[in-house]
């Protein structure tokens, strides 16, 4: 419902508002028909999904590239202006409290003194700060104001790709910058499909936008344990870590070479 229905009510009320003049939406990774490829999947590659949350998904992407065909250019019906959609891998981050999320499990397995449990410890996810691919969402808003022909499209915005990590590798290091905690991986026997390996190719977004991501898997998941933690000890305001966290970002996003 969401993420079909959700996408077309949002793009229909975009038809009839021509004070728009950018947008991008938001889909996942998990469009892609996941092959197990070793190598990250291009914004040209085949979209999918096994499952029906990934399908969704890939329906999504296929709505939102029927609309931008359909209305938003300038062989179509409506008004042309800039249309694009991004794709970025697993985000992690201060305030995530979503059921079935790593980040937030680890956080109610360790306050509540009990293990952290992972059903599939082996799998290996495009992990990344939540600052990262939300620099890149506004840095490519910011472009199709600018020229719309030539940033219209899909984007990709997801780690370097030898800095993937386990999902083991991701609770171990955040319990090494909690300070305690343990982790267990009971067997499953029948549980829903799971990719187990999935990565994205960010040349485009490299080349074209001159966007990199500015955080490496242990600064995101350092970033995140710390905001917690102040949660969990109450010894700042959340507002204040957040803010401190997202001035360091643009710091760092600048020595990587935008200035936008």
């Amino acid at each position: 419902d969401t993420n079909v229905g959700g996408t077309v009510n949002v793009l229909e009320a975009i038809r009839q508002c021509p004070g728009v003049r950018a947008v991008v939406v938001i889909t996942s990774d998990k469009c892609y028909d996941n092959q197990e490829w070793v190598w990250g999947y291009r914004e040209s590659d085949p979209l999918g999904g096994h499952d029906p949350y990934s399908a969704s998904k890939g329906a999504a992407e296929i709505i939102s590239a029927a609309y931008r065909r359909s209305y938003f250019d300038q062989k179509g019906q409506g008004p042309h202006l800039g249309f694009a959609t991004a794709r970025a891998g697993n985000v992690i981050g201060g305030g995530d409290w979503a059921k079935d999320r790593i980040i937030p499990d680890c956080i109610r397995a360790l306050t509540a003194n009990q293990p952290i449990v992972i059903r599939n410890p082996y799998a290996t996810r495009p992990w990344q700060h939540v600052l990262d691919p939300l620099h890149g969402y506004l840095l490519l808003a910011a472009r199709l104001l600018e020229n719309p022909d030539r940033f219209s499209g899909a984007w990709n915005f997801g780690p370097q790709t030898s800095d993937q990590i386990t999902v083991r590798t991701l609770a171990e290091r955040f319990i090494q910058t909690w300070g305690s905690g343990t982790i267990q991986t009971p067997p499953i026997k029948k549980a829903p499909h799971e990719a187990h390996l999935l990565n994205l190719n960010v040349d485009k977004a490299a080349f074209e936008l001159q966007w990199h991501p500015a955080l490496n898997s242990s600064s995101a998941i350092d970033w995140t344990a710390d905001w917690y933690k102040t949660w969990h000890h109450g010894k700042k305001t959340i507002a204040s870590v957040s803010l401190e966290q997202i001035r360091r970002y643009n710091q760092m996003a600048m020595k990587k070479g935008d200035r936008t």
